[in-house]
């Protein structure tokens, strides 16, 4: 049986990293990496590790895209500006996020390729998330990184109806866990700058009460939903819209709890907590993030939580235990 080929874009980035790695120990898979640049002495080691292809794509070029894109089996598209960018410049967010998105979808078209599959965020249902959220609830994206996104779906979905190009949309939560690299610029984000806090300084420091209440995955189970989703019967899967989550969320204040129960297996101590005091009548907000709808069809979560803990703990035990 011929190898499958499949595009991911943003392949060298956070979860493109991961996912690279996890697709490449697969032997049915031949795998093709977007990146911006195609100059292999920048290239992380795990690349050249694994001799992994890498292509130029630039989301706004549609030759450099038909050219990503030709023979291409399936694309998984992560390629985007991330929050705090988005944030700074909503513009460029709306060229890379949207209208790149579109530039894909057509370069994918006219390539022949089988499906798409897009990952969006848990963050185009609003700020600040609560209650019981489904794909029925009627998304309300309040900043530049969610509402691009969710402006992609609608070209994703679009070219579903169509009959065009068949695509799936994931809706992951907070996606966390151990990065391809360590020069990968995702530690801001609230598992990995506690690990790296409890490696660095020895204790916890939130920014925040910690009674925000989040939704956690770790990004193993993210590339297995992304894997699954690849091959499951598109008349399984309604408008292609699917939510990524834990069956249990949780607040910033235990997930600290639960990092610091794991430094004292992995590091040797337990770190202390420190946090800011709750404001007047702050309350934690329960979020029910459900992704039923995904699990009906089959697919279950292993919830490795403390293995992605543990793992992100050792890495940065690795990479920054000089306090850097």
């Amino acid at each position: 049986m011929a190898k499958k080929i499949i595009l991911i874009t943003g392949g060298l980035g956070y979860l493109g990293g991961r996912a690279a790695l996890a697709f490449s120990k697969n032997p049915d898979y031949s795998l093709r990496l977007g990146a911006h640049s195609t100059d292999d002495r920048s290239y992380p080691r795990w690349v050249r590790d694994n001799s992994l292809d890498v292509v130029k794509i630039d989301v706004s070029s549609k030759k450099t895209l038909n050219s990503a894109c030709k023979g291409v089996d399936f694309v998984i598209h992560l390629a985007s500006l991330n929050e705090v960018d988005s944030f700074a410049d909503p513009q460029k967010a709306f060229l890379i996020n949207t209208l790149g998105t579109l530039n894909l979808i057509e370069a994918a078209q006219n390539a022949g390729v089988k499906r798409i599959i897009y990952l969006s965020t848990i963050h185009v249902y609003g700020a600040p998330l609560s209650g019981t959220i489904t794909e029925e609830t009627v998304p309300c994206p309040r900043h530049a990184y969610a509402v691009t996104h969710r402006a992609a779906e609608d070209f994703v979905v679009a070219a579903g109806f169509e009959r065009k190009l068949p695509g799936i949309i994931l809706r992951p939560a907070n996606g966390f866990g151990v990065p391809a690299d360590p020069f990968i610029n995702r530690w801001k984000l609230i598992v990995n700058d506690l690990c790296r806090q409890a490696v660095t300084t020895q204790k916890l420091i939130l920014n925040s009460s910690g009674l925000q209440s989040r939704n956690f995955i770790t990004l193993t189970d993210i590339i297995r939903a992304i894997e699954y989703t690849l091959f499951i019967p598109m008349d399984k899967c309604s408008n292609g819209i699917f939510n990524v989550g834990e069956a249990k969320s949780t607040s910033v204040f235990e997930l600290a709890e639960i990092i610091a129960g794991r430094c004292k297996e992995i590091l040797g101590f337990i770190p202390p907590i420190k946090r800011q005091q709750a404001q007047k009548n702050e309350v934690m907000q329960k979020l029910d993030y459900r992704s039923d709808k995904l699990k009906a069809t089959g697919f279950s979560l292993l919830s490795n939580f403390n293995e992605e803990i543990d793992a992100t703990l050792r890495f940065c035990k690795k990479y920054f235990k000089n306090g850097k």
